[in-house]
């Protein structure tokens, strides 16, 4: 047994616009229980949960008959705020990390600071203002709500890619896996805050 407490965060998020419940724990299987009412990011933030090792549940319901603007983006407001929730100050954490995201012919760079300064440089672009159903626009759109509210620094460019589908699976998926890696506990920190000046 240990007395590693759970990193886990909870956040009921209600507006005029969208009803929202995440609930995410860190240091979880990768399990995902999604309902957004859009399909799309229901998939894409599925990928997140699998390649990011968390465990997290998320309903959504939003007014998808105006369009689906307002609850992909509430969605990333909750589920930042449920991300910062979770790793509370930040002790023993590895905080930076970065990797390049292959999928198929596409390849993003996503490099993350969880440096409790929110910025969101995204340099990805979309051929097309569709994928399916879901406007291509929006991915921008829930990274910029998720940096924001996680508090953390992010940089995502996709380097190259045909494929829409690919592109925005290769920019979830190296999310994914920075994030994974950025919120480890590195035993050599022995539980200090990875910052000189003492805080995050």
């Amino acid at each position: 047994m240990t007395d590693t407490p759970l990193r886990a965060g909870r956040v009921d998020r209600r507006t005029a616009e969208t009803d929202v419940s995440v609930a995410l724990t860190l240091d979880g299987t990768g399990k995902a229980s999604i309902a957004t009412g859009v399909g799309f990011l229901d998939h894409m933030l599925e990928l997140l949960a699998r390649h990011a090792l968390f465990d997290l549940d998320i309903k959504v319901t939003g007014d998808l008959h105006v369009d689906q603007h307002h609850t992909t983006e509430d969605c990333g407001i909750a589920l930042g705020q449920a991300f910062a929730q979770a790793l509370g100050d930040k002790r023993g954490i590895r905080r930076y990390a970065d990797l390049h995201l292959p999928m198929d012919e596409a390849l993003t760079r996503v490099a993350v600071d969880i440096s409790g300064r929110p910025f969101l440089v995204f340099r990805t672009t979309f051929a097309r203002e569709k994928i399916g159903a879901f406007d291509t626009e929006l991915v921008r759109e829930w990274f910029q709500a998720f940096a924001m509210n996680a508090g953390i620094t992010l940089h995502v460019e996709t380097l190259y890619g045909d494929n829409q589908h690919h592109i925005a699976e290769s920019c979830y998926k190296g999310l994914a896996r920075a994030l994974r890696h950025a919120v480890e506990v590195d035993p050599r920190e022995g539980g200090r805050v990875p910052s000189t000046k003492g805080s995050l």
